[in-house]
């Protein structure tokens, strides 16, 4: 079974986690990334919506128990490759060259923050879930790019508040503090004002594409910059 599928509403592309929590892993970088491709691919579409089957859940974030397992047998080029597949995704999605509107069904924690993030704007349903980064809680710190991603959708003094505390936010607060676009009643208000949104773009590629690296040229050096000092030495946790 898939945990990542795409299909056409009219000319915007419906991408969506479907693995329960999507929770990320490599096989869940690796389908997301294939299907980024084969959207990008179909110059027929305008923009792009990224959303969860799951009813709790749009992303629970980093798979740790995937993860902490690959560390422990010293199977470090896994974590290396999967960290280097969601810098990809990151950046590809940050420069896509149509509008990419994340639809946040349910719980976004973490790596599904961030993601949401990279994306250009956010809708959320406020019937059920929270947006938050425990990071602080589970010892594992952000890279510098996932930084520079959630200071670019997150306003500075929220942000602070966020990283530093693991404050899990609703939807309506998230729209009082500009992340998101719109608090949405239910999960059928939701994918309706996050499609009606995305649909109302028709805009060439090659401008938006261009607009997207000139805006974001800062953002991308961070995130090309980190290779060497955290991935490459799988820097990736803090001990107590």
């Amino acid at each position: 079974m898939p945990v990542v599928t795409w299909k056409k509403d009219n000319r915007t592309a419906v991408l969506t986690m479907c693995n329960g929590p999507n929770r990320m892993n490599r096989i869940f970088s690796q389908e997301l990334n294939a299907c980024l491709d084969q959207i990008e691919e179909d110059a027929d579409v305008r923009a792009v919506v990224l959303t969860s089957t799951d009813e709790k859940n749009f992303s629970q974030g980093i798979d740790v128990e995937w993860i902490g397992k690959k560390i422990q047998d010293k199977d470090h080029d896994t974590v290396k490759a999967f960290m280097y597949d969601m810098n990809r995704i990151f950046k590809r999605l940050l420069l896509f060259p149509v509008p990419v509107v994340a639809a946040i069904n349910g719980h976004a924690f973490g790596n599904g923050a961030i993601v949401s993030c990279a994306c250009d704007f956010r809708f959320m349903k406020k019937d059920r879930g929270f947006f938050c980064f425990p990071e602080v809680d589970v010892g594992i710190p952000f890279l510098p790019g996932m930084v520079a991603f959630v200071r670019k959708a997150v306003p500075e003094p929220l942000f602070n508040r966020m990283i530093l505390s693991g404050q899990r936010m609703t939807a309506q607060e998230l729209e009082a503090n500009g992340v998101i676009v719109k608090a949405c009643d239910d999960q059928d208000h939701l994918m309706t004002e996050a499609l009606a949104f995305a649909a109302a773009f028709d805009k060439k590629r090659g401008i938006f594409k261009e607009l997207k690296q000139r805006m974001h040229k800062d953002l991308i050096k961070v995130l090309d910059d980190e290779d060497p000092v955290y991935i490459e030495p799988i820097n990736l946790f803090v001990a107590d």
